[in-house]
């Protein structure tokens, strides 16, 4: 269900997009609103579904995870649920999704260093029931990473 989001309601979520921490207060002197107002429009857009959680993004460098790696482990589609499921407990997989096509789970990790990566692969990965292969990537420069979900509007 898409839910309606005015032009002051997308300013107050760009707003809350670049500082999560700004309070009632000063979005209204930003914007030119009351603290209630304000309030009362953010609390509505946490009803509604629009804003899901407001959380604290760690750089994973700056505490020692210098390795993004990402996965496409190719899984027995009965196994595909379960696979995912252990694979969602592990506190260094940052991301799972499933694509269109073949039953494969795409897996962002967050790990130390090489040596890392290869006992993640070996203890996390390859001991699973239903892996058929597994294909690995790491990252060498990123160019764009959104924080925050999409902007909406134009």
């Amino acid at each position: 269900m898409s839910v309606d989001v005015d032009d002051l309601d997308q300013k107050i979520l760009d707003l809350l997009s670049e500082d999560g921490r700004l309070s009632y207060a000063e979005i209204g002197r930003k914007l030119n609103l009351s603290r209630v107002s304000v309030r009362e429009r953010v609390t509505r857009l946490i009803d509604t579904g629009v804003i899901e959680r407001f959380s604290v993004i760690i750089n994973p460098a700056k505490v020692g995870f210098n390795l993004a790696a990402f996965f496409e482990i190719a899984v027995h589609p009965n196994q595909l649920h379960e696979v995912a499921k252990t694979l969602a407990d592990n506190k260094f997989v940052l991301s799972i999704n499933q694509m269109t096509g073949p039953s494969t789970l795409h897996v962002h990790a967050s790990l130390r260093d090489n040596n890392h990566l290869q006992n993640f692969m070996k203890d996390a990965i390859y001991n699973l029931p239903g892996i058929n292969s597994v294909s690995s990537y790491v990252l060498l420069r990123g160019f764009k990473s959104k924080r925050g979900g999409i902007k909406i509007g134009t």
